[in-house]
C-alpha cells in the first residue's frame, strides 16, 4: 500500500513537472530542507548548535567538517545511507529519516565519492547536495 501511494505521488510530481530519477541535485532546496527539518539540532548553518541540542544526551556533530574528517573528500555515501536509513545513527533514535515518508520519493541517482550512483530519495539528494556545498 505504502509503495502504491508512493508511486501515486511520483507520478503526480511528474505531471507537475518535477524532475524524476537522474535530474540534478538542488542544495538550494537541499538548505530549505535543512532549515525546515534539521536545524532545530543541526544549527541553521550545520555547526551543531540548533536550537535544540543543548536537551540532547548527545551534541549534534559540525556537519560542515564532514569532508574535513574523511581526508578532504566528502563522504556522499555515508551521508546519503544515514539520512535515508540504510546505516541508522542511534542518536536520531534509529531509522531517519524521523518525518515519515515525506523523504521516500520521488527517486534520484547521486553520485557516491567513488561515482557509484546511490538511489535515493530526491529531497535526501538535495540534502546532501546542500550539505557538500557548505563543507570548510
Amino acid at each position: 500500500m505504502r509503495r502504491m501511494i508512493g508511486m501515486g505521488v511520483a507520478a503526480l510530481l511528474l505531471a507537475l513537472g518535477v524532475p524524476g530519477p537522474g535530474r540534478a541535485q538542488d542544495a538550494e532546496f537541499g538548505g530549505q530542507l535543512f532549515a525546515s527539518f534539521c536545524a532545530a539540532c543541526h544549527g541553521a548553518d550545520a555547526t551543531g548548535g540548533g536550537e535544540l541540542s543543548a536537551i540532547l544526551a548527545l551534541h549534534p556533530p559540525d556537519l560542515t567538517q564532514l569532508a574535513a574528517m574523511n581526508g578532504g573528500v566528502f563522504p556522499t555515501a555515508r551521508v546519503a545511507r544515514q539520512i535515508d536509513g540504510r546505516d541508522p545513527e542511534l542518536v536520531h533514535g534509529g531509522v531517519m529519516p524521523l518525518f515519515g515518508t515525506y523523504f521516500d520519493f520521488p527517486d534520484a541517482a547521486i553520485p557516491a565519492e567513488d561515482g557509484q550512483p546511490i538511489l535515493t530519495a530526491a529531497p535526501i539528494a538535495d540534502l546532501v547536495a546542500w550539505l557538500q556545498a557548505v563543507q570548510q
